[in-house]
């Protein structure tokens, strides 16, 4: 079973960038999208689907809450609108397809840095922002651990607006107190993934270094390769010995993220 997970900023100028074609070549069943930026009904009104496969998608209340989607190749036994928190499901953040032995979750954490080119007014200011995030890390570290008693096995991917270890960020990063890398959202990953039991399914399977998957563009003076890895495969224990093997397509630019690919022995149907 091979999934795939993609911030695309957009996903009409995703498609237009070259999106459906490099999906084309995957031979991905399950496609995991996140900040589409656009009503769900347009996606099938548009035909915004790639051939071969089923759409599901979530918006936000504003389109610049991003939303998340799943393509899949087979039928999902149900889908899942959101995770009961009455906030992040206004916003279209989470969406989940249950298959037969496995399910998939698309997951968008909110941007505590704005757009790009964004400017803070008095009532929108950086600390709202990150207060946003906090609440919906607190709410969605909550599902996480209700999740794990459940009798099913997850994969949950998602933009999670966070880099973990040192080993996830360029060095500039580590010198600079912008939310994505802070101690605290850190420290939040530590307890999902260290204290819960998540697997990182990327980091199980690679533990290079320079393995990053946004690139954001008001980093781009810092150094042409500052990038972060933001974009996660989380697993329940149980599956981890399915990881076969991951990589992020790192060549790729439909957005200012990369394609995260993992491959697991598991049955989509």
């Amino acid at each position: 079973m091979r999934i795939v997970s993609i911030s695309v900023n957009g996903l009409t100028q995703a498609i237009e960038k070259g999106f459906f074609k490099w999906l084309a070549d995957q031979d991905a069943d399950v496609v995991c999208v996140q900040d589409h930026r656009m009503r769900a009904y347009e996606i099938e009104e548009r035909d915004l689907i790639p051939k071969g496969y089923q759409a599901y998608f979530i918006d936000g209340e504003l389109d610049s809450h991003g939303g998340v989607g799943i393509y899949s190749r087979s039928v999902p036994k149900a889908i899942i609108y959101g995770y009961g928190d009455p906030l992040a499901d206004r916003e279209g953040r989470f969406i989940q397809a249950d298959f037969h032995r496995v399910s998939v979750a698309s997951v968008l954490a909110p941007d505590a840095m704005g757009r790009e080119g964004e400017v803070y007014d008095e009532a929108e200011s950086e600390a709202s922002f990150l207060d946003h995030k906090r609440a919906f890390l607190a709410s969605f570290g909550n599902h996480l651990q209700k999740t794990l008693r459940k009798r099913r096995q997850f994969i949950f991917c998602g933009n999670l607006q966070i880099a973990h270890h040192v080993t996830d960020a360029s060095p500039r990063f580590h010198e600079v107190d912008v939310s994505v890398f802070l101690p605290e959202e850190r420290a939040w990953l530590d307890s999902i993934i260290d204290d819960q039991g998540w697997i990182d399914a990327f980091r199980d399977v690679n533990r290079s270094g320079d393995q990053f998957s946004w690139w954001p563009e008001w980093a781009k003076g810092w150094r042409r390769h500052a990038g972060l890895r933001t974009d996660y495969h989380l697993l329940t224990p149980g599956i981890r010995k399915s990881i076969q093997s991951g990589w992020i397509d790192g060549g790729t630019r439909f957005s200012d993220h990369a394609p995260v690919i993992m491959d697991y022995d598991l049955g989509a149907g």
